[in-house]
């Protein structure tokens, strides 16, 4: 695997997988969401960075759940496609400028998990300061601007989060995490949907949510590198 240094920190970026870890990955993460019903019918989409100009993706039109290795498409940063018979996504230009907006990126995922979803509807951001653990690995999940499916305006409001949350709430949409690993990248899917149920049932159905001070709050991001994450959102206290 090769190793891309930072040009801003001159840190050492997190090493590209190979192309065969990739669509593994992909496919295990492609089961996960169907099993868990992140996804209905063809919904989501998962991307994998392997180099400086490609990309391994899901192709448009198949079940997270159903998929092969031989259905996968490989793009360049520019959504050209280099392998494959399959289209790729509409879609997948939100990956793309993610990757474009910060290059420590290696995977990105989106679905459409239930909770999440009625958030985004709802209009509401994940931003009480309830959990820990996702305060340490989210922060707070913000809403970006409504964008039809599959437009020029979908890349453009995911592009100001993409340094400094690990992901967003699409308005009347889904949901959308990255990292430096795709299993990181799902997680914080799963985080997300998690830290959503809890707030719905203690905010909107029990009507009652014990919240963490600023000072614990404080002390919880500033536990961020030692888990080994390098950016997130700051809950609202």
């Amino acid at each position: 695997m090769a190793k891309n240094v930072n040009k801003e920190t001159g840190e050492i970026k997190q090493p590209y997988l190979s192309a065969k870890e990739a669509k593994e990955a992909i496919l295990d993460i492609g089961q996960r969401m169907y099993v868990r019903n992140f996804v209905a019918a063809n919904d989501g989409n998962i991307s994998v960075r392997t180099g400086n100009n490609e990309v391994w993706a899901t192709p448009t039109g198949v079940s997270k759940g159903f998929m092969k290795k031989e259905m996968l498409v490989k793009v360049d940063l520019d959504g050209n496609v280099l392998k494959g018979t399959h289209k790729p996504s509409s879609e997948l230009k939100m990956h793309l400028r993610a990757y474009k907006e910060n290059s420590d990126l290696r995977s990105v995922c989106h679905a459409h998990p239930p909770i999440c979803t009625c958030f985004a509807i709802a209009g509401i951001p994940l931003e009480s300061p309830v959990l820990a653990e996702a305060i340490i690995t989210l922060g707070d999940v913000p809403i970006a601007p409504y964008a039809e499916l599959g437009s020029k305006e979908v890349p453009e409001v995911i592009a100001p989060y993409c340094h400094t949350h690990n992901g967003v709430l699409l308005a009347n949409h889904g949901a959308v995490t990255w990292a430096e690993d795709p299993y990181a990248a799902y997680y914080r899917l799963e985080s997300m949907e998690y830290y959503a149920n809890i707030l719905m049932i203690t905010e909107k159905i029990m009507g009652q949510q014990n919240k963490l001070t600023a000072e614990q709050v404080e002390r919880l991001l500033a536990m961020r590198e030692k888990f080994g994450v390098k950016q997130g959102g700051r809950p609202k206290v």
